[in-house]
């Protein structure tokens, strides 16, 4: 689906939060709010909560955990008036590992005992990217970004364990050096690229078919450059299977009030494990 996301860019993440809040933005998240973190959501009951957070720590590239939420599903550190199970545009409830349909409003399947996980996002490097004169295509064709499960492995913890999913960008070779070298620093949004050129060596057999988001057109004398992804829990949700797991929607991202900018300081002085 094709939209226009530049009206959403200059917005603050309160306006954006509220508008989703209200269900009045269905769409993927990419070049919203500009300037600010987002964040990918995995929700767990707690008996599942500190192997997850153990796999987290395990997997830091591809799971980079900016905020635990227990108790209520409001957030503290992010955002002051975030509600995880309402202000993302879509979710995917899963049952026993597998997907048992997609929502708008998450809320019925917060309860007491649930812990929420909001993650890095390579949305948030996409910022610095731009910035340097390298232009996201998925942006740019006003679709969501590709993303493939990988024959790399996570670590495993507990019953966790699977693929790393990377979300790709096409870009010229001097591009590709570029962004590795920008997003090498930014640690809690993925860090820098796991993979350049050519997509069979990482086990993707054709990236005009993405396990999730849409393909992505590469143009001649361009390579694919794979970052870890957060949709990587997914995959391991369903090697898990817990009985009941919320995730956002791939590419339908929580706003944070946190800047990219200082993201990487304000969670190396306000550490979320």
């Amino acid at each position: 689906m094709s939209f226009d996301v530049h009206q959403y860019s200059a917005l603050s993440p309160q306006e954006v939060r509220m508008q989703i809040h209200n269900g009045d933005i269905p769409h993927p998240t990419a070049g919203m709010c500009a300037g600010y973190a987002q964040a990918n959501l995995v929700i767990l009951s707690a008996a599942w909560a500190d192997d997850f957070a153990e796999f987290a720590r395990q997997n830091p590239a591809a799971c980079p955990v900016l905020e635990v939420v227990r108790g209520t599903p409001f957030t503290r550190r992010m955002a002051t008036d975030g509600d995880i199970v309402r202000d993302i545009p879509r979710y995917r409830i899963y049952r026993s590992g597998e997907l048992a349909e997609e929502v708008e409003d998450a809320s019925a399947y917060w309860s007491e005992d649930s812990v929420g996980f909001l993650i890095g996002c390579s949305f948030s490097f996409e910022e610095a990217l731009i910035r340097a004169g390298i232009s996201m295509r998925h942006i740019d064709c006003g679709c969501n970004v590709s993303m493939y499960k990988t024959n790399l492995q996570t670590h495993p913890v507990g019953a966790f364990r699977g693929p790393m999913v990377c979300s790709m960008r096409p870009m010229r070779p001097e591009q590709a050096k570029l962004a590795a070298e920008i997003t090498a620093r930014m640690p809690n949004v993925h860090g820098a690229p796991v993979h350049i050129g050519d997509p069979a060596q990482i086990g993707i057999a054709d990236l005009r078919k993405p396990d999730y988001g849409d393909p992505v057109p590469l143009e001649p004398g361009e390579v694919p450059v794979f970052w870890p992804c957060g949709v990587t829990p997914q995959a391991a949700l369903e090697n898990a299977r817990p009985e009941l797991a919320v995730t956002h929607a791939p590419g339908y991202m929580f706003i944070t009030d946190v800047r990219n900018d200082v993201l990487n300081d304000f969670l190396q002085q306000n550490p979320p494990l």
